[in-house]
């Protein structure tokens, strides 16, 4: 095409060469712009989450949470407890320090329970879709050429996916199709427990706090409030991150906060009266 515009540029007269550049000028510029198309990546939604590992992210937000509002709310409840039962500031804080090292233990734990379990299964799948792959590579093939058509892929285009995916990474096609997971799903369970047990701690500091500053007439008030708040807090950063309704979440932390808290107080109450 440009061969031909530039011999009618020569043999065209001089009125008709600026139409005849015009065109030229054009075809060059849908000719940029098609191969730039063609090598750049699509705009992305910057509110979806295209890149990175989101069920690791997930994970890790889980396990902050949880163990914030955990920390949160058990200590708030055993020192609003104890102080519904008595004044004394040195049963309280006994109370309160026991809760939070033994909760900070128990999350870690259990952390590192499950975490670890997850990661061995974790890894038994992926060394059995190793051996599978090495030992019928043709079956496997077919296989995932199975899962693209049962997406609604036609055969011969299943064929072709399965096949340049195989052709790239196997293993990675594999496991993505077939189980769900990558090898970067794998979470350590040190690095889980660690990261639960320091969320527990930092969410048990704030009724701690909350408990012993004040004068003891506003102990009890000054950590409802305070941890109703904090609660609010990490239930709205919880939900915005996981990209779920703010309001309900919120609304649902900080209820079951003010039930327990409640709870525990009304039974210390109680049993202070009573045994005090």
């Amino acid at each position: 095409m440009l061969a031909d515009l530039r011999h009618a540029r020569h043999h065209t007269p001089r009125t008709q060469r600026s139409t005849v550049d015009s065109v030229r000028a054009c075809h060059l510029e849908l000719t940029g712009r098609m191969s730039q198309s063609t090598s750049r990546v699509p705009d992305q939604h910057p509110e979806e989450p295209h890149s990175g590992n989101l069920a690791g992210r997930l994970n890790w937000l889980r396990a902050g949470v949880l163990g914030a509002n955990d920390g949160i709310v058990s200590v708030a409840a055993i020192v609003v407890g104890v102080a519904g039962a008595t004044s004394s500031l040195p049963a309280i804080l006994t109370a309160g320090v026991a809760a939070l090292v033994g909760g900070a233990i128990s999350m870690a734990l259990g952390e590192y329970v499950s975490v670890s379990s997850q990661r061995d299964s974790q890894r038994a799948l992926i060394v059995k879709e190793s051996r599978e792959l090495q030992d019928s590579p043709e079956q496997e093939l077919a296989e995932l050429a199975g899962i693209y058509r049962a997406k609604g892929l036609s055969e011969a285009t299943a064929l072709q996916v399965a096949g340049e995916l195989t052709e790239h990474d196997a293993l990675a096609a594999h496991l993505e199709a077939e189980l769900g997971i990558t090898e970067a799903d794998v979470v350590s369970p040190w690095q889980a427990a660690g990261a639960s047990a320091l969320s527990f701690v930092i969410g048990a500091v704030l009724p701690l706090i909350a408990i012993l500053l004040p004068p003891a007439g506003w102990r009890v008030p000054v950590t409802f409030i305070s941890v109703l708040v904090a609660l609010a807090l990490t239930g709205a950063v919880g939900a915005r991150i996981g990209g779920s309704p703010i309001l309900r979440a919120t609304v649902r932390v900080v209820v079951g906060g003010a039930i327990a808290l409640a709870a525990t107080f009304l039974i210390g109450t109680l049993l202070g009266t009573r045994f005090g």
